[in-house]
């Protein structure tokens, strides 16, 4: 089935795609039945004057069709569902910001794009030894990027590592963590909070490194509060001189079984 439309621009930068290949409508109506009879389907079948309605902005074509259509002039499929303002780039945005009332299986790598993926011996290898961090420094001396970061909200969120020797917040958060950052909230709020969960994290720059911890600021003395798990000892540093406030720490990605752990934990504020 075609679904009805009341605008001419759609159709517009359709008709560009065909003439560009100088193709008729009885041209793509032709190449069209040869897909459909291949995939023993006639919703990939597109008549020509189905076509000139869709060209003349009368009538949205269905994913049949338009998969028809990608196929004959050689455009991705999403490329030609933007021209129907689809926005299919915001799929992902839009699937986030969905309340979903049940615990649920998110898709594994395999639905990821594979040529953005690499290896996971060779990524192992480079967050055994990368430092806690911002990604996109990381990203910045690495090969091969994993698809998995790609597709993170770069717009309104940063993203940082929590290297392997960092023990600052564990248990609650592990090192080879992935952690969401939100650099508008750079404010230290009060000291109110009803257990360790609910106390505020933050992601720091100081002068040698990056630390992901609790934190407490009087005046101009910042104090980065490690768990008492981590055996690390609390760093006093002058703010904002020594320290620059990153952002919040709204989320995080932490494995909770098959690590391997350090019989002797470090002490990253010491």
């Amino acid at each position: 089935m075609l679904a009805s439309s009341s605008s001419p621009e759609r159709g517009k930068r359709l008709r560009a795609e065909r003439e560009r290949l100088c193709l008729s409508l009885r041209d793509v109506q032709r190449l069209s039945r040869d897909i459909a009879e291949r995939k023993k389907d006639s919703e990939y079948y597109i008549a020509h004057a189905s076509l000139a309605d869709i060209e003349n902005g009368k009538l949205i074509p269905n994913i049949y069709k338009l998969y028809s259509l990608s196929v004959i002039y050689g455009r991705h499929y999403e490329n030609l569902a933007t021209f129907f303002d689809i926005p299919i780039g915001e799929a992902e945005k839009d699937h986030r910001a969905l309340v979903l009332p049940r615990t649920y299986l998110v898709g594994s790598l395999p639905q990821l794009d594979e040529d953005a993926i690499a290896s996971p011996l060779g990524l192992r290898e480079e967050l055994q030894n990368e430092p806690t961090n911002l990604v996109p420094k990381m990203l910045e001396r690495w090969k091969d990027v994993p698809a998995a970061l790609l597709h993170m909200d770069w717009r309104d969120s940063l993203y940082g590592y929590i290297g392997m020797q960092d023990y600052t917040l564990h248990p609650i958060i592990r090192p080879g963590s992935f952690v969401q950052i939100d650099p508008r909230q750079r404010t230290v709020p009060p000291a109110i909070w009803h257990s360790d969960f609910d106390r505020p994290i933050f992601f720091f720059e100081l002068r040698d490194r990056y630390v992901c911890s609790w934190c407490e600021l009087h005046g101009s003395q910042l104090i980065l509060v490690p768990t008492p798990q981590s055996q690390g000892q609390a760093r006093h540093v002058r703010y904002p001189f020594d320290a620059t406030i990153v952002g919040r720490v709204t989320a995080v990605t932490m494995r909770i079984a098959g690590m391997r752990e350090s019989s002797t934990k470090g002490s990253p504020l010491t």
